[in-house]
């Protein structure tokens, strides 16, 4: 315990001095999918909500949509502990997790792990994104679990703004989850000092461009929802699954700069269709695990109740 405690201020030491380099970066194009994308994609996931899911969730569908991009509404409000609390939650860098990391079950194992492993320079820092999806939904699991439960409906009515409340919130992360750029070094134009073969673009406009502005002028609601499925799966191992899902984004991120660097992603300039269909999967595949996992939540909450 007192290992631990001892991890959590160094951490939080590595954590603050971080702010010196990635957030310089950040600031200048927030690491974030815009309002339109979170929104679209929360809305195209209730759309597939199954029926047998209580109503008051399906029928939460603006609350939730409103939701989609709460985490982001945090910033710029000048306060610094709220904003360096939940900084490093919308992101993960890949490049950086080791191998054993993976298998973390919480965020402080993870930091020991880092810290084992010798990463403690500031700008080793490297985010925590599958393990806030994995909090909050063991919190909507457990939320599910006690609203079935309930013995009034007053009770009952408390709950669910509880229940919509976090469901929403985990919305935007599992979709920020879906963006390449969130699960790398290269968030915002290739990484500083990387190696660079392909001269892809250094540019710090390039994270926004893409997911704000080229969305926000060439992306809707209909292109997104014919793209998933009649409803959600249910998934056996969820935090497996989550790290695959982080994962595959990962794995996109050169095809996204290739984009870039073949077509662009230029708000001001029609759309090549293979810019467009890759956005437009990607918020997709963001909503289709979202649905996924709120069913999920909701099917593993009977064991607990």
């Amino acid at each position: 315990m007192r290992f631990r405690g001892a991890l959590m201020m160094v951490a939080l030491s590595v954590m603050g001095a971080a702010i010196i380099w990635r957030i310089a970066v950040a600031e200048m194009a927030p690491a974030r999918w815009g309002s339109d994308g979170h929104r679209m994609a929360t809305r195209a996931a209730v759309a597939i909500l199954p029926d047998d899911l209580p109503p008051f969730l399906r029928e939460g569908g603006e609350q939730l949509e409103y939701l989609g991009p709460e985490p982001d509404r945090w910033y710029s409000r000048g306060f610094q502990a709220m904003s360096e609390a939940w900084r490093y939650d919308h992101y993960i860098d890949m490049e950086r997790v080791p191998a054993r990391a993976r298998n973390s079950m919480d965020r402080y194992e993870f930091l020991e792990v880092l810290y084992g492993a010798g990463i403690s320079r500031p700008h080793d820092v490297v985010g925590f994104l599958p393990f806030r999806i994995m909090e909050l939904y063991q919190r909507l699991t457990t939320e599910f679990s006690i609203w079935r439960l309930a013995s009034s409906g007053s009770e009952r009515r408390w709950i669910e703004a509880r229940i919509l409340n976090d469901a929403g919130l985990l919305g935007h992360y599992v979709v920020d989850s879906a963006q390449p750029h969130h699960t790398t070094i290269h968030f915002n134009g290739w990484a500083d000092g990387a190696p660079n073969p392909e001269g892809f673009t250094e540019s710090r406009e390039f994270h926004s461009q893409f997911e704000s502005g080229f969305v926000r002028a060439h992306l809707s609601y209909d292109a997104i929802v014919p793209l998933l499925p009649e409803a959600p799966r249910r998934l056996g191992n969820v935090r497996e699954s989550v790290w695959s899902f982080i994962e595959e984004s990962n794995r996109l991120v050169e095809e996204l700069y290739r984009l870039e660097k073949e077509f662009g992603f230029d708000p001001s300039e029609p759309p090549n269709p293979e810019t467009r269909e890759f956005v437009a999967l990607r918020l997709a595949q963001g909503a289709e695990m979202l649905a996924t996992i709120w069913w999920t939540a909701w099917l593993n909450s009977e064991d607990l109740a």
